[in-house]
């Protein structure tokens, strides 16, 4: 059973108050911590019993979220390895906190890094274009700015739910020159464009960029264009599934963010569909920037192995994530 302060994470995750990958990510693995710390295991069998079991009752919160499971497989990853070889209970505590405060503070910390890193990419008089809304994103081209560069972003206003509308805020709030578009205009404007920049909700293993629909769109144009196109991405965002061939699946939302129901009542009956992400592949992506560094898109599996080691088809199961979360 989880502690009590660990139980308030789990049930802060189920009911939402706990949002947004990297938060839902680092709560998950302070949950983790807690029941380290609070574990009165007589043998390192009966402490690995309790955090595995605290595992499964975290990822049962929001089987959704590719960063809750992939947080809780940093740390039970490292756990588990040492605990072929742990001569005490407390040998493996001390690993486990310390594999937990990894990660929470590098989590903390990746979206800065990131920023600081792709800033080097940026140079003065730069056209850059964005789509969406990402921390990672924006960190970097905020980054770019205060270190002096010069440059203007055009922004997508990213249909149905027009987070652009955010991104072109913030960029604005910062300073930066910001020009708002169509989505449907982005391949008018691309021939005014030297670098695409975006997020990403999820990087496959063959590097494969998992985005805000449209994203893929943007980086035709971009590469028909001969445009570089950047995905800035948290460690956390890559997906282990993929190693094993899964794919991941795109979640559709409810069509009201589409068409209101008397807009639909007027039009007649027809069918509505509106997924919520994309894939664009990795050969219309140039740089995967990291809190780690740039890598290709082809380095992703080695991220992958990495942070998560060599995992098995049943291992993921344990695991298992059905769609994305987004920022």
């Amino acid at each position: 059973m989880l502690p009590d302060d660990a139980v308030k994470i789990a049930d802060g995750i189920r009911d939402m108050r706990i949002r947004g990958a990297g938060q839902i990510a680092r709560s998950a693995v302070e949950a983790l911590e807690i029941t380290a710390r609070a574990s009165k295991a007589s043998d390192v069998k009966e402490f690995m019993d309790e955090l595995t079991d605290a595992s499964q009752t975290l990822l049962r919160t929001r089987p959704t979220a590719v960063s809750l499971p992939n947080g809780i497989r940093y740390v039970m990853h490292r756990v588990g390895k040492s605990a072929e070889t742990a001569k005490s209970v407390d040998e493996l505590r001390n690993i486990s906190v310390e594999a937990a405060e990894t990660f929470i503070e590098n989590a903390k910390t990746a979206v800065q890094r990131i920023g600081e890193i792709g800033a080097r990419r940026i140079i003065d008089g730069d056209v850059l274009l964005t789509h969406c809304n990402s921390s990672a994103a924006i960190s970097v081209m905020k980054n770019a700015w205060a270190s002096g560069k010069k440059f203007e972003v055009f922004v997508t206003e990213t249909r149905p739910r027009f987070q652009g509308h955010i991104t072109a805020t913030t960029l604005r709030k910062a300073g930066i020159p910001v020009t708002m578009i169509l989505d449907d205009a982005v391949r008018y404007f691309m021939q005014e464009v030297d670098k695409v920049i975006v997020g990403a909700d999820a990087i496959t293993a063959n590097g494969a960029l998992v985005n805000k629909i449209g994203t893929s769109m943007v980086a035709l144009a971009a590469h028909e264009a001969k445009v570089k196109v950047y995905a800035a991405a948290e460690t956390y965002k890559f997906s282990p599934e993929t190693m094993i061939g899964d794919r991941v699946k795109i979640e559709e939302r409810d069509q009201s963010e589409v068409i209101s129901q008397k807009e639909l009542e007027h039009i007649g009956s027809i069918k509505i569909r509106n997924p919520a992400f994309d894939v664009t592949p990795p050969e219309y992506i140039d740089l995967i920037i990291t809190e780690w560094g740039i890598i290709p898109p082809l380095g992703a599996i080695l991220i992958l192995q990495d942070v998560f080691g060599v995992i098995t088809a049943e291992e993921l199961h344990e695991y298992q994530t059905y769609e994305i979360e987004e920022d």
